[in-house]
């Protein structure tokens, strides 16, 4: 213990005796240094330099230096020098002058979307997203990046479900993207009258039966993923696509195919009359998204007078 006190005492003495030599070469212009020692054995401003340095690291780090240097010995500028650099090799400092500057981060080249900002995901259906980008795309949950949902090459298109997301992250290169995933909106029944024979004042049941006397459109953003029922006295062709890629179903009415059917028809149904007097049915569609249950009903009514001519 009194070994260790020794030594550490023994540093302290020496680095006050550097401190001193490096103040008298700081403040030589106002010192007689002749009295002191010769000038042209005075420290050096290199060594000075070091100095402070070194010590400045002593104190940042709290190193502890080891030195051969005896106080009963009067030093020449060249052994100090000497001797300043072995102790200066033994300290393990940092000179902040010369810190190792970060390189600044490579500008990322910020690459356009290779999905169309006109593509528009919906839930609980399928969709298609095309790559229009050089690089892969990757499209994922939110929140699981493990198992993407699909991978579309570059300068392809892929199908892929989703179900209830609201979003997804678009992955390409080093770049994310949210994207948001919209419900569909509801079927969307519409009913046209396709012939001009309930506008007489009299309508024959076999001219509504032989002709189309409505046409039904069901226009949907997946019209395949709906399940279409219908009711009432009709006979229903189709469906076919029109144009917009609605489905068209045309209708025509199914009551009696004698007069004698017609009768008892109207023996128990004769009632159902509107103010003009015409005998009246009413006729049903549902549509149902099997993925989702949503479901509209529309209706209409078929007007008629007498069977036939």
């Amino acid at each position: 213990m009194y070994k260790k006190n020794r030594d550490s005492k023994f540093i302290i003495y020496q680095v006050l005796y550097i401190f001193v030599i490096t103040i008298l070469s700081l403040k030589g212009a106002g010192i007689n240094l002749k009295e002191v020692v010769l000038k042209d054995k005075v420290v050096s401003k290199s060594v000075r330099d070091s100095l402070i340095l070194l010590i400045d690291s002593l104190y940042a780090q709290g190193s502890k230096a080891k030195s051969n240097l005896s106080l009963n010995i009067i030093f020449e500028n060249e052994k100090l020098k000497k001797k300043l650099t072995l102790l200066n090799n033994q300290i393990p400092y940092s000179n902040p002058s010369f810190r190792q500057v970060p390189h600044p981060l490579q500008e990322q080249t910020v690459l356009q979307s290779p999905i169309s900002i006109s593509q528009t995901f919906l839930q609980n259906t399928w969709n298609i997203a095309k790559n229009n980008g050089n690089i892969p795309a990757y499209i994922y949950n939110i929140g699981n990046k493990l198992s993407p949902i699909i991978v579309i090459p570059p300068g392809q298109e892929r199908r892929f479900n989703l179900g209830n997301q609201i979003e997804v992250i678009l992955k390409f290169g080093s770049q994310e993207q949210i994207i948001n995933v919209y419900p569909m909106n509801p079927p969307e029944i519409r009913i046209v009258r396709a012939s001009t024979k309930m506008d007489a004042s009299i309508i024959f049941v076999q001219d509504l039966q032989k002709t189309t006397v409505s046409n039904v459109i069901i226009k949907y953003q997946r019209p395949e993923q709906l399940k279409v029922t219908y009711s009432g006295p009709i006979y229903v062709t189709g469906p076919y696509k029109n144009r917009e890629g609605g489905l068209v179903y045309n209708v025509s009415l199914k009551i009696a195919s004698t007069i004698s059917e017609f009768n008892n028809w109207v023996d128990h149904y004769g009632e159902m009359k509107d103010v003009n007097g015409r005998y009246k049915v009413n006729f049903f569609f549902t549509a149902v998204d099997e993925k989702t249950s949503t479901h509209v009903v529309a209706g209409d009514f078929i007007y008629f007078t007498d069977f036939s001519r």
